[in-house]
Parts: C-alpha cells; structure tokens; sequence
C-alpha cells in the first residue's frame, strides 16, 4: 500500500481485507493483458485508497483537503474494482471530485482471482442481485455525506455492468443529481436477480442521465439504444445518449485492445460538461 493510500483509512488492513482483490494492485486477470497505453493516474495532491464502509470494502479518492465535495459512485465493470476502476476514481479526484468504488461482488466473490470471463460471469457477477447492488451504493452515498461529501451533489457513473446499473440507479435514488452511464446492457430478460432493466425504468428516471455508447458494440445492438431513447422521452428529467459510430464496446477501457482514444476522449469530456451542469 502507498503511503498515500495508508493516510486515508490506518486501519483498514486490521479489518482483515487486505488480501482482497481491492487491496492488491494491478488489473483483473480475466480482462485479459494490459495494453501499454493504459492510463495511470498518481496521486500526488489526493487521499486515496482501500475504505471500508461498515462491511462494504470500497476504493475511495478525494482531493487531500477540502469539505462539501461534489461526491461521484463510480460502478465497476464486470471485472471489479482493479486498477482501471480505481484510477478513473483518482482521475475524478483531481477534478476535485470525492469519488467511492464500492467492492459489489464482495458477498459473491473476488473477481480478481478469476482467470477467464465464463466462469466469472456464472459464478459471480449472475450471482449478484440488483437489489444488493443498489442498497449499497446507498449505503456509500450516504458514507459519504458523513466524510467531506456534500449530499446534496451526488452523481453516478458506471461501465459496461456499471453502465447498466447507474441507468437503474437514476431511477432508484431520488437524491441522485446526474448520472452518466457507459455502454450499459439497456434490454435483457428479467431474472430473480435482475428482474428490470433501464428500458422498464425509462420512465421513472430521477437525474439527468447521459448515456454513452459505441456504434461497433456487438453487444448492444443500435436498435435497443433507439428503443431507450424512445422509452426515456416520457421521463421528467433530461437525457441524452451519444453513440460514437465505429467505436466497439469498452471503447474507453484504455488497458484494452478495446481502447479508442478518440471517443474515450469525447466521452470522458461529456462526463465533466455533466457532471459540471448538473452539481
């Protein structure tokens, strides 16, 4: 742990985590190897590291000092909260953001210790249900506003699982003020674990939210993004979904093959212009 990272919670290895995936450093084995352009983030200026919320791990950065933080949850992919997540965390930090990772999966497993992508989606990441998920990202937003984050300025942003669920969460918490979402899964058949999707919520939407999208996504057809943006008209809150047309999915996944600098950019810069706008 850096010495950045101690100063933010001393006691968090006595909590017996430190083993954990959130803990360790680098990227989630299953996501495959890491390109060298991936982006990385320091945390000269910040306090960041491993935070436990209760009993909900979490990665948390914040600027070293300052109060009434506009706070963001930011939403892992599927692979958990591995470097990428934790950096986009510091990267918001530096905009003077309080930014929280809750761990999602921990009650379900580690992600980190899975080596391929099959296993993890059927023994964890089907495993978690929606309802779990969003009571904890309650219980970080309200963390927060009890540790230098100002309540009344809380945004949500996710990737790929976590662009699907911060759709949900825009319908889920009315204290919500904008939420951006990532190449989120819109349609799918319901569940016991996931019994909506952000189609069946288009309505019920409590914050802006922007949504993201690749034009080359093989997994989200073009005709699910017109159907949520047909759905969503009726919300009595503003959203807007932009899709870059040849970017595919993960397109800002910056330690993937994935990786498209150019909309990743645009993207990353519609995330500020939002989040300005809108806490």
């Amino acid at each position: 742990m850096r010495e950045d990272e101690k100063s933010l919670n001393p006691d968090f290895s006595r909590r017996g985590f430190i083993g954990t995936a959130l803990a360790a450093t680098g990227f989630a084995v299953a996501a495959g190897p890491v390109n060298a352009q991936a982006i990385s983030t320091d945390s000269t200026g910040l306090a960041a590291g491993p935070q436990m919320i209760g009993t909900l791990p979490a990665y948390v950065a914040r600027p070293a000092s300052g109060s009434n933080l506009p706070t963001i949850l930011v939403v892992q992919e599927i692979f958990g909260v591995h470097e990428h997540i934790r950096d986009v965390c510091r990267r918001l930090a530096k905009l003077g953001y309080l930014a929280i990772a809750p761990e999602l999966y921990f009650r379900q497993g580690d992600p980190s210790t899975v080596s391929d992508i099959p296993t993890l989606l059927k023994t964890i990441v089907a495993q978690v249900p929606d309802a779990q998920v969003l009571a904890d990202l309650d219980a970080a937003a309200a963390w927060a506003a009890g540790h230098g984050g100002d309540a009344k300025r809380l945004g949500i942003t996710g990737f790929c699982w976590g662009g699907r669920i911060s759709w949900l969460y825009a319908a889920h918490n009315p204290k919500l003020k904008a939420a951006v979402a990532w190449y989120g899964r819109l349609v799918g058949d319901a569940s016991e674990n996931s019994p909506r999707h952000p189609i069946d919520i288009a309505g019920q939407l409590k914050a802006p939210v922007l949504g993201l999208y690749g034009g080359a996504d093989q997994g989200i057809p073009l005709d699910s993004i017109e159907r949520m943006r047909s759905a969503a008209k009726v919300a009595k809150v503003k959203t807007e979904i932009v899709v870059y047309t040849d970017a595919p999915h993960a397109f800002h996944a910056d330690y993937r093959p994935s990786y498209r600098a150019l909309p990743a950019q645009a993207g990353w810069q519609r995330l500020q212009d939002w989040f300005k706008t809108y806490l």
